[in-house]
């Protein structure tokens, strides 16, 4: 941002009276299709400005909004006709309390060339395979600062579970030949905004979504200068990058706390003044979520149960968001826009995203939707009720008020599977069942291939818990790779990294071996690997890169087989290409019954198991060994 201010004061010797000290968003871009523009003026009694113009060409200030706080002022322009350049914004201030009489502020600000536009950005999809990391649990670079200078106290403590380990952006760059040797497609980093919240105890908001600061990347992990160069590098690798966003809460030092712009900015902030403007809600009116969500769709919900999930607040240490204040829900829409321009990412993944209400969510969607039609955004949805989902998915049936989110995620995937896994697979009920109960109801969403499935993140136990099954997750990430859905892995999948969060979240966020220094191994190379890590990552290799570019999967039909005597098959077809996904649900022996599914298999005999490289012949009964795993090709 290209800011000069001009402070108005009583003396040289006094400190000022009104000043421009900051302006969101840092600098604009010209040439969106909403013309509107606005801007959040941060200084001491800036309210006092009773005028604000522009001789820039091109843009007219269309409104000056004064709100409760006087520290801050909301100018909106249209920038309809503007061309890139540096404008100078001149705020006239005027007083009587503070005897200033028609005293001019100056401000510059810069408005840039946009690199592309926005029809020609394309988002994620079915095609793409994410891969959900965290970057203080990822890796470090050699120059890394165990203190970075300007910052509330903390520390990195990597034998602490729930503090900062300090994994920064470059030392996620330094491996990005990892992802493309593993074979994903698409990275979705953990927030990377500024988290400027001291460490409480043995607690820290290591894990990025507690912001500060939504137009700066956490100096911990780098810059935003580098946050770029590192997408940058990824997609020169063919790599897309998601973003992950808050728009429910912010973190308690973000300065809109301590000084809230209006009254109705937060939701109950009432319990604040009670806390003393601290996090300690005892014995105040504190409010926290029910963490339920079903009230916001149950057509029976009562009142108190509403207000428990949108108006209670997450934690007392992330204050909740009002996004029914339309100033703050225009802050939030344009800062998604500015990174998009700006960082150049390939889509965002909204955290909470039932929390915060669903008109204003629905309305930034819409607007995202207008600005970057093949751009995409995935909502967290956590309810494992397949109808509960889809009925947030754009366009559902399903609601009266259209949400305009593309893409939802299958907590419902997730959560059969984690029963399944400890099931044999009967004829009813059981194992594999779940799964294919729960695809029966795909019919309720818009669109099932913008869907996203996982068998586990960060939020979650890992799929292995604290065991190293590798047969039931080779079922797992199968099943995951090859059904109509958008794929996502969490970190360290790949090499069977365990943990359930029993004891704390750190416990399923650990470090990745090789990233950090002192390191008993790395798993960044073939030679670094244990050969465990080795097997598991050489068949979920092979599997991914099999997977890209695959029609049959990203475009086909998808049938599914009702278990018949422990095995769950689903077939993807098109253009006359097949592929089976066979399961042996039980720890048994088991027999694909050929003739069964013959409608899939056709005339074909001798197929080849993907996974392997293995022929079968399918002429006859296929036997199967205990949980055995085969993805078909013919």
């Amino acid at each position: 941002m290209a800011l000069v201010a001009q402070i108005l004061t009583m003396s040289a010797a006094k400190k000022p009276l009104v000043s421009v000290d900051r302006i969101d968003p840092t600098d604009w871009y010209v040439g969106m299709k909403n013309p509107s523009l606005q801007l959040m003026i941060y200084g001491k009694n800036i309210r006092s400005t009773t005028n604000v113009t522009t001789d820039y060409p091109g843009v007219r200030v269309d409104s000056v909004v004064r709100l409760d706080s006087p520290n801050y002022l909301l100018v909106y322009l249209n920038l309809k006709d503007a061309r890139p350049g540096t404008m100078t914004l001149k705020l006239t201030v005027k007083d009587d309390a503070l005897k200033i009489k028609n005293k001019e502020l100056t401000a510059q600000y810069t408005l840039k060339q946009r690199e592309r536009r926005g029809e020609e950005r394309r988002g994620f999809d079915i095609s793409d395979v994410l891969y959900l990391l965290m970057p203080d649990r990822f890796a470090q670079s050699a120059d890394h600062q165990a203190q970075m200078p300007g910052l509330r106290p903390y520390k990195e403590d990597r034998s602490a579970p729930s503090l900062r380990h300090g994994g920064d952006l470059e030392g996620l760059r330094q491996h990005l030949d990892y992802f493309t040797d593993l074979g994903v497609t698409a990275l979705w980093f953990t927030p990377i905004l500024e988290n400027d919240s001291p460490d409480m105890m043995e607690w820290s908001t290591y894990h990025g979504y507690a912001c500060t600061d939504y137009y700066r990347v956490d100096p911990r992990f780098g810059t935003n200068q580098k946050y770029r160069q590192v997408i940058d590098e990824c997609h020169q690798r063919g790599l897309k990058v998601v973003m992950d966003m808050i728009f429910n809460h912010c973190g308690f030092e973000h300065p809109w706390v301590a000084d809230m712009p209006s009254n109705d900015w937060f939701n109950l902030h009432e319990w604040l003044k009670e806390s003393g403007g601290t996090s300690d809600s005892r014995n105040t009116s504190f409010l926290q979520t029910s963490y339920k969500l079903t009230p916001v769709l149950d057509p029976y919900a009562s009142d108190v149960d509403k207000r428990e999930t949108q108006d209670g607040w997450f934690v007392s240490t992330m204050p909740d968001f009002n996004q029914r204040n339309p100033h703050l829900m225009r802050y939030l829409i344009q800062n998604s826009i500015w990174w998009i321009e700006t960082a150049d990412i390939d889509g965002i993944r909204m955290d909470t995203y039932p929390y915060a209400f669903r008109e204003p969510m629905a309305q930034w969607m819409k607007e995202l939707d207008t600005e970057y039609p093949n751009f995409n955004t995935v909502g967290e949805t956590w309810v494992t009720t397949p109808a509960y989902t889809a009925t947030w998915q754009k366009d559902s049936k399903l609601s009266d008020q259209n949400s305009y989110l593309k893409t939802v995620m299958d907590f419902a995937f997730q959560e059969r599977l984690d029963s399944a896994k400890q099931e044999e697979t009967d004829g009813w009920w059981r194992g594999f069942n779940r799964l294919y109960d729960s695809f029966v109801y795909d019919y309720l969403y818009p669109n099932p291939t913008s869907v996203m499935a996982f068998i586990d993140n960060h939020d979650t136990n890992r799929f292995l818990e604290n065991g190293q099954d590798s047969l039931a997750l080779k079922q797992a990430l199968a099943l995951l790779l090859t059904v109509r859905r958008i794929p996502q892995l969490y970190y360290g999948t790949e090499i069977m990294m365990n943990g359930t969060k029993d004891k704390s979240d750190g416990y399923v966020r650990k470090d990745f071996p090789g990233g950090f220094p002192g390191d008993d191994h790395s798993a960044f190379t073939r030679e670094g690997r244990t050969q465990k890590e080795q097997q598991m990552f050489s068949w979920l290799s092979r599997l991914l890169h099999w997977r890209q570019g695959n029609d049959v999967i990203t475009k086909g039909s998808m049938k599914q087989f009702i278990p018949h005597k422990g095995v769950y098959v689903v077939a993807r077809q098109y253009k006359g290409r097949t592929v089976m996904t066979i399961l042996n649900g039980t720890t048994k022996p088991a027999t694909l019954d050929v003739k069964r599914y013959e409608e899939v298999i056709g005339k074909a005999s001798r197929v080849k198991d993907i996974l392997t490289g293995r022929y079968y012949d399918l002429s006859d009964n296929l036997p199967m060994k205990p949980r055995q795993t085969l993805v078909l090709d013919f």
